[in-house]
């Protein structure tokens, strides 16, 4: 198991939280999403999940990944 951790700018309620939760957590090899909005990082566990591929998860639902 590996941890990433991504910081990531628009997050502000917890609609943000969910929206983030679901798109990564629906990735293959995805074994737990935390999302702190007053830090603003996404912290994943994971098997052999690419960040590449968490990160686009998160691009797509309209936040940016920095």
């Amino acid at each position: 198991m590996k941890k990433v951790e991504l910081v990531v700018e628009g997050m502000s309620c917890q609609h943000c939280v969910r929206a983030v939760e679901g798109a990564v957590g629906a990735l293959e090899g995805v074994l737990r999403v935390v999302v702190d909005l007053e830090k603003g990082s996404v912290v994943v566990d994971c098997e052999e999940t690419p960040p590449d591929a968490i990160r686009a998860a998160i691009e797509e639902e309209g936040y940016m990944c920095v």
